[in-house]
């Protein structure tokens, strides 16, 4: 209709030639009237309509919401309104639609982080939405995680260690006491300390980075063997 009365002999589009000041002057209606600009030739290139630049006032529309709509929802319809009215058209450049200029009402959180970030958020350019919106929301909570878990990642793999090491080491305080026994106690029963000491620690499994104690600990009994032998 609109494309139709603009290519209408004795029909002329008015320029509202204080289209500015309107807007300018008269705070409240600004967010409902917006000065645009109708450029020359966007109606027909081929024959020059409109034949010249004209000022115009638009009414504006805005996208609301209640204060209970969940903000994920609010993030939703606001990447929805880019994708319908985002592209270029008479009154607007492309990306100019939609925007958060000449609200009557408060702008919801999620739509001022859509504006200032230029688009959706960063991790749902490589997430599902379903997760990136759970990651968005709970960043402090992750965050204190990690925060937790540096000191851990710390702390745990010595203490892991220890452990393995436990294994081979509670049997060196044995070993130590059957050496020192070595000429004032009986051979053979310092002996026979020594093969139940050995038997135990043939039972003892360690990872392979940790081997080298439980090697080192049976090259030990071999020489305290020695050492009874020779006695």
């Amino acid at each position: 209709m609109v494309q139709m009365l603009l290519q209408t002999l004795g029909i002329q589009l008015r320029d509202v030639a204080q289209a500015e000041a309107y807007s300018r002057r008269f705070p409240v209606l600004a967010p409902f009237l917006a000065p645009v600009l109708l450029p020359r030739g966007v109606a027909d290139l081929a024959r020059d309509l409109p034949p010249a630049d004209l000022r115009l006032l638009a009414p504006t529309a805005a996208l609301v919401a209640r204060d209970g709509l969940h903000p994920a929802l609010v993030q939703l319809f606001v990447q929805a309104a880019q994708q319908v009215h985002g592209g270029a058209g008479w009154f607007q450049r492309q990306g100019d639609l939609p925007n958060a200029a000449d609200s009557e009402r408060p702008i919801a959180t999620e739509a001022r982080r859509f504006y200032s970030n230029a688009g959706p958020p960063w991790l749902q350019r490589f997430l599902p939405f379903w997760l990136a919106n759970l990651a968005d929301r709970m960043w402090l909570a992750l965050l204190a995680i990690v925060a937790v878990l540096i000191p851990l990642a710390r702390v745990l793999p010595p203490v892991h260690g220890f452990r393995i090491r436990r294994r081979v080491f509670r049997w060196n305080a044995q070993l130590r006491a059957v050496d020192e026994a070595v000429g004032r106690r009986p051979a053979d029963a310092l002996l026979a300390e020594l093969a139940d000491i050995e038997a135990h620690l043939g039972r003892v499994t360690v990872p392979l980075s940790y081997a080298d104690g439980l090697y080192a600990l049976r090259g030990h009994i071999d020489m305290v063997r020695q050492r009874l032998q020779a006695a």
